[in-house]
């Protein structure tokens, strides 16, 4: 077999901020760039409203260049999974935080939620169409989590996607392409967090989930949507280096590392996914983003059209 099985296909990932391609999915990512498939991150904004999340980083220069400095960290990171990676060039809406009434301020004007659907799909539509990938990933409805960029990357993801395809929407951006499938990252559902609490606390170790666990609302059907589990665990080890490039908003003391990798491999060695839209047919579960695509994807897209 060759060395590089998966050499052909193309995989996009559609996400929010520097950082996101690596807290989401980002091991599954070193599993296809090593089996040869070219895997290309998109990023909406620049994480410009971030905020210095390491407190080893809060230091003089870092805020008043986290732009530049967010930057660069994406380079190391998309230089340690292997992939390639495009900025969309929207500006971050920041995370609104309510005052004292509850009352939460407006988005600030020519932020990255608030620029209208059809303007904002207009740059994806072109990569999607320039890039033409067989799968892409993205956030489900609620964003993942629901900051303001995340529920908006999905709707530009969603729409681009649509549009992409269709010969007659935006023929300037390039040939049409239809995207074969479709996932989005159940990265943080509560199976996965509620086997890791358990087994640290099996270990007689302290888990960093037991708050987060308290306030999760229980919602089996959610957590019924996934369909795809990656076995990756292998990989981990490329993710979490991948996270600490990001050092502004990644403490390597911090939560994202209290559970030992080796009980992450024993107790869920996989990604999580939810496949929403499919022009193949794979049966339900799958392991692989890749299920029912066959070895030459673009003559399946040509199946489609």
């Amino acid at each position: 077999m060759s060395n590089h099985p998966r050499k052909g296909m193309r995989l996009m990932h559609v996400h929010a901020h520097p950082d996101d391609e690596s807290s989401k999915g980002a091991a599954s990512t070193a599993k296809y760039v090593a089996e040869g498939v070219d895997v290309h991150v998109v990023t909406c904004t620049g994480g410009e409203r971030g905020s210095i999340l390491n407190p080893k980083m809060d230091r003089p220069g870092i805020l008043e260049n986290i732009h530049e400095i967010r930057r660069q960290e994406m380079e190391r990171a998309r230089d340690i999974l292997g992939v390639t990676q495009d900025w969309l060039g929207f500006v971050d809406s920041g995370w609104p935080e309510p005052d004292e009434d509850g009352n939460t301020p407006p988005l600030p004007e020519g932020c990255f939620a608030l620029v209208p659907l059809e303007e904002a799909i207009r740059p994806l539509v072109r990569l999607i169409r320039s890039f033409r990938p067989h799968v892409m990933t993205t956030y489900d409805e609620r964003g993942g989590y629901p900051h303001p960029d995340h529920i908006m990357c999905h709707k530009v993801s969603m729409a681009a996607y649509e549009a992409a395809a269709d010969a007659d929407r935006f023929p300037e951006l390039g040939e049409p392409w239809q995207v074969l499938k479709v996932y989005y990252h159940h990265s943080f559902n509560r199976p996965k967090t509620q086997a890791l609490h358990d087994a640290m606390l099996a270990h007689g170790l302290e888990s960093p989930y037991a708050e987060r666990l308290e306030k999760w609302k229980v919602e089996p059907e959610w957590d019924a949507r996934i369909t795809t589990r990656v076995p990756c665990a292998e990989y981990f080890g490329v993710r979490d280096q991948a996270l600490l490039a990001h050092a502004t908003q990644i403490d390597p003391d911090g939560a994202w590392f209290a559970i030992p990798r080796e009980l992450q491999e024993k107790v869920w060695p996989t990604e999580d996914f939810e496949l929403v839209r499919s022009a193949v047919e794979a049966p339900i579960p799958e392991d692989d983003l890749f299920a029912g695509i066959p070895e030459d994807g673009d003559d399946a897209v040509s199946w489609t059209e």
